[in-house]
């Protein structure tokens, strides 16, 4: 069972993003002739024919605006894929999201400010929720630590973050 819970990107900006993507552009929507692309938004697999987007997100600047944190240069953005609508958001899941036995992720640190404070690189192992709880437990066992952000090593795609319990 799931101890720590991935958070999706919030529905307030994905409103935004559909409209204008972190880096400024305009979101421009297709239809996905193959599945596979992770979804930000619902945690989920793209399927064949949804209509998505490909947008710049930078989370780590929006999670400081709610918080008044200051991240300076740690700040980054990157590409995600959303659905080019709104969608129902993520359904109720025991495993973590993304989390295909043997794929490299970097779990990154972050403290109040949103500056880095370590990080780890996790091979996803064949049981994938004990591996990220024993990640994110020795993460959070840190008391400076506010959040960790989960990205792809291959592509340094932002998969979810997991806030302090």
């Amino acid at each position: 069972m799931t101890t720590y819970t991935p958070r999706p990107i919030d529905p307030a900006a994905l409103k935004q993003l559909r409209a204008m993507d972190d880096a400024g552009r305009p979101c421009v929507p297709f239809t996905a002739t193959e599945g596979g692309d992770p979804l930000r938004c619902c945690l989920r697999p793209v399927r064949t024919g949804e209509r998505v987007a490909l947008v710049s997100y930078a989370p780590l600047r929006r999670w400081a605006a709610e918080t008044w944190a200051k991240p300076g240069a740690y700040d980054e953005q990157g590409p995600v894929f959303i659905h080019a609508e709104e969608c129902e958001g993520p359904g109720p899941s025991p495993a973590y999201p993304f989390a295909r036995t043997g794929a490299l992720r970097t779990l990154r640190r972050y403290d109040t400010e949103g500056r880095i404070v370590g990080g780890r690189l996790l091979e996803i192992p064949e049981t994938a929720a004990e591996g990220f709880d024993a990640a994110f437990a020795e993460a959070f066992a840190d008391p400076r630590v506010a959040l960790v952000h989960v990205r792809a090593v291959e592509y340094g795609c932002f998969h979810f973050e997991v806030r302090r319990p």
